[in-house]
């Protein structure tokens, strides 16, 4: 599958087969992540892999009671170890590191054929204690992967048109 391919069938899956996730695909999502361009080549992001139920379950209610989590046969915590460096731009790198090395993973899933759905809504000291992560330690997103039960149609986007600027901000 070429990238633009993966790009138009990505979709925010809510919902998953029981059926585990082969562990060679996994590994392959994982690599994608790892892959991923960041800040100063610093790669501060971790992955931690979950894949027991009881486990799923308590992220689950800690986020926001989104069953879905607990559906998914995997659930990624991407993590970064460091959170205060700020790239010359003046932007904390961790959030957008993390969140390019997730992107890479949830483009890398949908050429397995495998879902996702970037989760933000969570009590990140809830799922600090349930995966035992040090204080210090930002979790950026949850990222359940598996096999859709079902794929929704796509979202709307807006045209180029409404995002896009040339040369300057002119609206």
């Amino acid at each position: 599958m070429d990238v633009k391919t993966a790009i138009r069938t990505r979709r925010s899956i809510r919902a998953y087969d029981p059926r585990e996730v082969e562990e060679e695909k996994l590994v392959r999502v994982l690599e994608s992540g790892r892959l991923s361009p960041s800040a100063s080549n610093r790669q501060e992001r971790r992955f931690i892999v979950i894949r027991d139920a009881v486990t799923r379950k308590a992220l689950s209610v800690a986020a926001r009671n989104q069953k879905f989590l607990a559906d998914a046969p995997v659930v990624i915590a991407a993590c970064s170890v460091e959170k205060e460096y700020v790239m010359s731009c003046g932007q904390l790198a961790y959030p957008i590191d993390t969140a390019i090395a997730v992107d890479h993973m949830t483009l890398a899933a949908v050429e397995e054929g495998l879902g996702t759905c970037w989760i933000g809504a969570f009590d990140e000291k809830k799922v600090k204690e349930i995966l035992n992560i040090p204080d210090e330690i930002r979790v950026v997103t949850l990222l359940p992967v598996g096999y859709p039960s079902d794929i929704p149609r796509p979202t709307p986007r807006k045209s180029l048109d409404e995002i896009v600027l040339w040369e300057t901000w002119r609206i």
